[in-house]
């Protein structure tokens, strides 16, 4: 399965994700790709949207590869094969110091623009715009497990099959519109994929800000991912 662009694969997911119309879902996107996303899932449903903060950490000799994750709390995930692409403690720990710092960086221009809403009590979707190692995803779900949600869905639109049982685990509900065996990255399932800028995530999250009427539904306060 191919798709034009991250809108398409966010109407497609709306679709496969109809039964959460009217029930305002929580739709969480992963930064940065996700975002504008995010934004499409919860219009078509009827719900809000906003981010969930985590990072992957890069191997040492392949930037592009994780060999696990860290969400915004600083709980790390690490993969089975971190040791074996020579990741030793030590890179790790530089590793994690580097990517907490973008997040509190993230956090900082975030926040300012949209208060960040509290998952407790909500159907939260957390979105992707795809999975390889599925790193980021775990920790992301991890990270929300501990704040009492309704109910926990991830919703990507491609993913090697083997990474989707390892985020089953920790999900409700799993939405994947495609699982090809040729997987080799999540930008070759697009015939565009742009990178997404920090500017456009910002007036995305002020867009939901003027959303007034879906206020009662989202309890302002400190970040909640702490």
């Amino acid at each position: 399965m191919m798709f034009n662009n991250r809108a398409e694969a966010a109407e497609k997911l709306a679709e496969k994700l109809g039964h959460y119309r009217g029930k305002h879902p929580l739709v969480l996107a992963i930064p940065r790709g996700a975002v504008p996303m995010a934004k499409i899932i919860a219009e078509k449903l009827g719900g809000s949207y906003d981010v969930v903060l985590v990072r992957k950490l890069r191997a040492p000799f392949n930037r592009e590869l994780a060999i696990g994750s860290v969400d915004e709390s600083g709980w790390v995930y690490l993969a089975d094969y971190t040791k074996s692409v020579g990741a030793s403690d030590e890179y790790i720990a530089a590793e994690k110091k580097i990517q907490m710092d973008t997040i509190r960086e993230r956090r900082e221009q975030y926040t300012p623009v949209r208060p960040p809403i509290s998952p407790a009590g909500r159907i939260v979707i957390v979105v992707d715009d795809g999975l390889a190692t599925g790193a980021t995803m775990i920790s992301a779900l991890h990270g929300l497990q501990k704040q009492r949600v309704e109910k926990l869905i991830c919703a990507v639109p491609v993913s090697p099959a083997d990474t989707l049982r390892k985020v089953a685990k920790i999900a409700d509900e799993v939405v994947c519109l495609d699982t090809p065996d040729d997987f080799q990255a999540v930008g070759q399932f697009y015939y565009d994929f742009p990178q997404v800028e920090d500017h456009e995530v910002m007036e995305i999250l002020r867009e939901a800000q003027l959303v007034k009427s879906s206020n009662v539904y989202e309890p302002h306060g400190q970040v909640p991912y702490t």
